[in-house]
C-alpha cells in the first residue's frame, strides 16, 4: 500500500552496465532496470529498483517504529567470511552489517545499520551497492520527489524510535529516571583515602560508604552530566552532598600502583575529599 497523497515516480532507464569490481577480474553483469518505486505501508517505506524481469535489483527500506536502514540486494550470494555491505551514491557511502548467512526472508544479502545522518547525499544520485567482489549499480538516480520522500519518512520513523527509547517504563530502576527521561549515564565506581570512602554510582543515585557504613548509604541526587564529566547534588545527614567528576587518565588512588581515568572531588559532611572513580 502507498502512502495517500505521494505521487510515485518511476522513470524508465536502459540497461546499464556496473564498472569491474576490484575484487574480480570478471566483469559485472549488466543490469535491466524496470524503474524506482516508493512503497510506504504500516511496516514502513521503501524505495525499491524493479529489474526488466519484474524482480527487485535492490530495495532500501525504513522500518516502522525503528531507527534503522536495511539494504537488499537478492542477487547477491552470502559469504560466510564478509559481514559488510556498503551503498551510497557518488563520494558518500555508508558501511552496513550484513549476515554472511544471508537473507533467508528476502533472498541475497541485506546490509543493516541506523538510519545514516548523511542519508540525502546516500540516496541523492546514482546508487550503488558492493558486498565483497559483488557489485550492483550504480543504478539511475531515483526520482527527486522519490527519495526525498524515502529520506522524510526514514526520519520520521528514527525520530519516533529513538524518542520511545528516552522514555522509562515499569521496569526501570528510579535511580535512572529524572524529570520524567531515561539517564544515559555509565555507572561508576569511586574510591578515595585519607580518609577512607567510596561510593557508587547509578543514574542519580549515589551509594556512599566508609569503614563505619561498609554496607553504605544510598543518596538520592540531582545529576548535571556534562561532556567534561558531572555533578550529582544531594543532601546526607541533613547537610550537603556534592560529587563532581572529570576527566583525568593518570588519577591515583594514593595507596596502590592502580591508575584511574576519572577523578572525584567530594564534599560530605562538610568536608571537602578527593579519589578517583572507574566505570562499573
Amino acid at each position: 500500500m502507498r502512502t495517500p497523497g505521494l505521487v510515485i515516480a518511476t522513470i524508465v532507464i536502459g540497461a546499464c552496465t556496473p564498472p569491474e569490481s576490484p575484487e574480480s577480474n570478471a566483469p559485472a553483469e549488466p543490469v535491466a532496470a524496470r524503474g524506482w518505486d516508493l512503497q510506504s505501508s504500516g511496516e514502513g517505506v521503501a524505495l525499491a529498483l524493479g529489474s526488466a524481469t519484474g524482480a527487485t535489483a535492490i530495495r532500501l527500506f525504513c522500518p516502522a517504529g525503528k531507527n534503522e536502514l536495511l539494504v537488499n540486494v537478492p542477487a547477491f550470494d552470502p559469504v560466510g567470511s564478509e559481514e559488510r555491505l556498503s551503498f551510497g551514491s557518488g563520494g558518500n557511502a555508508a558501511a552496513l552489517v550484513a549476515d554472511p548467512r544471508g537473507d533467508a526472508q528476502r533472498g541475497g544479502v541485506t546490509g543493516s545499520g541506523p538510519v545514516p545522518d548523511d542519508l540525502k547525499r546516500l540516496v541523492g544520485g546514482p546508487i550503488s551497492a558492493s558486498y565483497g567482489a559483488q557489485r550492483s549499480g550504480p543504478h539511475a538516480a531515483p526520482p527527486a520527489d522519490s527519495s526525498r520522500a524515502f529520506v522524510t519518512a526514514c526520519f520520521e520513523h528514527s525520530s519516533a524510535a529513538l524518542q520511545a527509547a528516552s522514555k522509562p517504563n515499569a521496569a526501570t530502576s528510579p535511580c535512572l529516571v529524572q524529570d520524567g527521561q531515561l539517564l544515559r549515564i555509565s555507572p561508576l565506581k569511586a574510591i578515595g583515602t585519607e580518609p577512607f570512602w567510596g561510593a557508587r554510582i547509578e543514574g542519580r543515585c549515589v551509594t556512599y560508604s566508609h569503614p563505619e557504613d561498609q554496607q553504605g548509604t544510598r543518596v538520592w541526587t540531582r545529576v548535571t552530566p556534562g561532556p567534561e564529566g558531572g555533578i550529582w547534588v544531594g543532601t546526607l545527614g541533613g547537610k550537603p552532598f556534592v560529587l563532581r567528576t572529570r576527566p583525568q587518565p593518570d588519577c591515583s588512588d594514593g595507596m596502590s600502583d592502580n591508575r584511574y581515568p576519572i577523578a572525584v572531588t567530594l564534599t560530605v559532611g562538610g568536608e571537602e575529599r578527593t579519589g578517583c572513580a572507574e566505570p562499573l
